[in-house]
């Protein structure tokens, strides 16, 4: 999160958000493509989530951006389809993964049947969302997952809320939000799922923003 100052000025909306990553696509392709190089305890965890889910059925990458997430998943064997809120997020990531569907979406409200997928990834895509909105977005995802479905969810961890006018030499207005893991398991629990595991690292340094960061295993309840 390049540019990072303490919260300040009006909240960015959901047009912010949306035209924000839309004038920043192409940056934060170039700069955060091959992030998963230097995270050996993220690819740890998407290959695990792969096999999971392999033969199962399909998956969705939630708030992809440039696609990046969803590309490895396809790559580890999974039925991918990226879903995120900017047009051009997801024009870019056509572009840089043409094996892999990308469509726009909201995750709080899916273009999804009831029961459609066998699992969600969310890597870091409940960043702009306040932590009263977790449950109703979490009560989203559990709608189209199936029964045992399987979810891996990713975030910052602490009680921060950054606001960016800059990200990666574009003009955006951003907040990022970070979350308490057990603020975050209670409302996944709240949703209908089970949290079976959580794991929590130290940034890797000169490779991603100096946060602590949580990873979240889910099921969904029978």
């Amino acid at each position: 999160m390049a540019g990072v100052s303490p919260r300040h000025g009006p909240i960015a909306t959901e047009v912010d958000i949306r035209e924000s990553y839309d004038n920043a696509a192409r940056a934060y392709a170039e700069h955060l493509l091959n992030e998963l190089d230097g995270k050996p305890l993220d690819r740890h965890l998407l290959n695990r989530f792969a096999e999971a889910v392999r033969d199962r059925g399909r998956i969705a990458d939630l708030g992809c951006g440039p696609g990046h997430i969803a590309k490895y998943l396809h790559d580890q064997g999974a039925s991918v389809v990226g879903i995120d809120l900017s047009p051009e997020m997801v024009r870019t990531a056509k572009e840089l993964a043409p094996e892999v569907e990308f469509r726009t979406g909201d995750m709080r409200a899916l273009d999804c049947a009831d029961g459609e997928l066998a699992g969600i990834v969310a890597f870091y895509s409940i960043v702009h969302f306040v932590g009263a909105e977790l449950e109703a977005v979490f009560r989203e995802c559990r709608r189209i997952l199936r029964d045992r479905g399987v979810m891996l969810v990713a975030f910052h961890i602490g009680d921060d809320v950054n606001h960016l006018d800059e990200l990666f030499g574009q003009r955006v207005s951003l907040d990022f939000r970070f979350h308490q893991p057990a603020q975050v398991a209670a409302a996944l629990r709240n949703a209908g799922f089970v949290v079976s595991e959580s794991v929590e690292r130290e940034p890797y340094e000169n490779v991603e923003y100096p946060s602590r960061r949580c990873y979240l295993f889910c099921t969904t309840t029978t």
